[in-house]
């Protein structure tokens, strides 16, 4: 069957114009019509890019009652009475990168300002929540009807300020009086829909709002944004054949590529896999698979938190968290993964209902690739074009054909060839930093290639510096800074560092290396 190329809604965040335009709709309306039924108040919590801001303009149109939008949908079989509410539609993104109090303020007049010419304002209205409660009391008063309040991306305006806790105080007490008018006003709200990235309860602004149900980990509304495997397969079949013929692969093939790219977001303990939606359509648009969900680059306040907790880049890969620790509000965090978790780098795995204990990693390799890019200047004070991918290419192949000798060469003459650092003599003064220096590089340096390397792991007697798994055998290197090649292989032996590996049927090498600081270099391994 011949395959037509479709419009996909690749930077169109309105449903209005997706429906007028023609373009390709994954049909969430049923989901959407589900939320509005279950509660008065509702919040989302999902990544950037997820189409939280297309599910909002979904309700607009919906409680707008432009039902011509809706024809051949999910909800045309659940939704009989089709009233037209007005809605008050917020997006709040437009108010972020603020640098002071005022120019909040002035920022969320300016988003009221375009209802204030269709509701009107009383003079004695002054403050941004005076106007917003106004507005609703006005709409209300001046059609009859109770007022729909859509907010998106409510955090937007307090996530750049994150790290700076008083200019943060300061922000919080802006939007807590701009928020508290969602209670005054309750008696006069058909329904309030509220997203983010973060969790509501971690900025404390919705205090008054006992009733704010917060769906975000909701099994039932797990697939509310994204594309699940079930949709990719079938609503998106034909485009995923159009991809394949531009690769020359089958549509099995490109399907477990995308898989690969693109898949593994859980959202609940119970979800279908999801799929990352703007980097699907982006790579059905362009016909080419690519890591789009970073084009705009890592936010920077998830670079400043992950610095201020110290956090051990080395465990993404596989850790484990308990339900509150996942949820934890901002204010008393004690590491970087709940906001991790919550913007999209970090997914759930698996969940432990008897210990509430979820197992949580990178979901995919879209994730891995872009994030140790933004990682690596970070923890390693290099930049990306310092790194040649080459090192990393040469050792994974020289592993792969079993020449361990010539992968460890590889990686001595990468290492004397790695850029002078400032602070770099003082980082290696200290042993531990040093060894932690060398594994984040390497670390950062393979993932960034997709290689399979984990640092760090763990074993019944300690912990193994560096492991990479091939498909025929299992390395497991230790690396001693000015130590002896010796020492690191006998601490491989007496730690058992290898007998998790002893059943796995693959062959397993270990390499004791030892590093030295006067010539930053590797000096000597020996391998078993």
């Amino acid at each position: 069957m011949e395959t037509v190329a479709r419009r996909y809604p690749v930077g169109i965040q309105t449903f209005k114009r997706l429906r007028d335009d023609g373009c390709v709709y994954v049909d969430k309306t049923d989901l959407m019509w589900k939320a509005q039924d279950l509660s008065k108040y509702i919040f989302l919590s999902r990544p950037r890019r997820f189409g939280k801001s297309l599910l909002t303009t979904t309700f607009a149109s919906f409680f707008r009652a432009e039902k011509e939008l809706f024809q051949g949908l999910k909800v045309m079989d659940l939704e009989r009475d089709w009233v037209e509410y007005p809605v008050i539609h917020l997006d709040l993104s437009m108010a972020k990168g603020k640098e002071s109090v005022q120019e909040l303020r002035n920022s969320l007049v300016f988003l009221l300002s375009r209802f204030i010419q269709t509701y009107g304002k009383d003079e004695y209205e002054n403050t941004p929540g005076e106007i917003f409660s106004g507005l609703i009391s006005r709409a209300y008063k001046q059609t009859g009807k109770s007022v729909v309040v859509l907010i998106d991306e409510y955090d937007a305006p307090l996530l750049d300020v994150l790290h700076e806790s008083e200019l943060m105080d300061d922000f919080r007490r802006v939007m807590q009086e701009f928020f508290q008018t969602l209670k005054a006003s309750e008696g006069i709200i058909r329904f309030c829909f509220i997203t983010g990235i973060t969790r509501f309860s971690q900025l404390s602004i919705f205090s008054t709002l006992n009733n704010l149900n917060n769906i975000s980990m909701l099994p039932q509304f797990s697939a509310i944004c994204g594309i699940t495997e079930t949709e990719l397969t079938t609503v998106l079949a034909q485009d995923i054949a159009l991809l394949a013929e531009a690769y020359e692969e089958t549509p099995e093939q490109m399907h477990a590529r995308l898989k690969l790219r693109y898949d593994g977001y859980h959202f609940t303990e119970q979800s279908e896999d999801i799929y990352n939606p703007f980097s699907l359509f982006k790579s059905f648009a362009n016909l080419k698979v690519s890591n789009y969900w970073f084009d705009s680059g890592t936010p920077t306040y998830l670079i400043h938190q992950l610095k201020r907790f110290n956090t051990d880049i080395t465990a993404l890969d596989d850790f484990q968290v308990s339900d509150a620790a996942l949820q934890r509000p901002t204010q008393t965090l004690t590491s970087a993964f709940p906001l991790l978790f919550q913007t999209g780098y970090l997914t759930i795995k698996n969940y432990d209902p008897e210990t509430f204990i979820y197992d949580v990693s990178i979901p995919n390799q879209e994730v891995r690739i872009g994030l140790t890019e933004a990682l690596l200047p970070a923890y390693s004070g290099l930049e990306v074009e310092d790194v040649q991918p080459g090192f990393a290419l040469k050792f994974w192949r020289a592993l792969k054909a079993g020449e361990i000798d010539l992968a460890l060469r590889e990686m001595q003459a990468y290492i004397a060839g790695l850029p002078y650092i400032e602070g770099f003599k003082k980082k290696l003064e200290d042993v531990t930093k040093a060894e932690g220096f060398y594994e984040w590089t390497f670390y950062l340096i393979f993932s960034m290639l997709n290689v399979y390397v984990r640092t760090q792991v763990k074993t019944i007697h300690g912990r193994a510096d560096m492991v990479v798994n091939m498909t025929d055998a299992i390395y497991v290197f230790e690396l001693k800074i000015n130590g002896t090649a010796r020492e690191a292989l006998e601490q491989i032996n007496s730690k058992g560092y290898t007998i998790p590996y002893q059943t796995d049927g693959r062959k397993v090498v270990k390499a004791g290396i030892r590093f030295s600081t006067e010539t930053l270099a590797i000096e000597d391994w020996i391998i078993e």
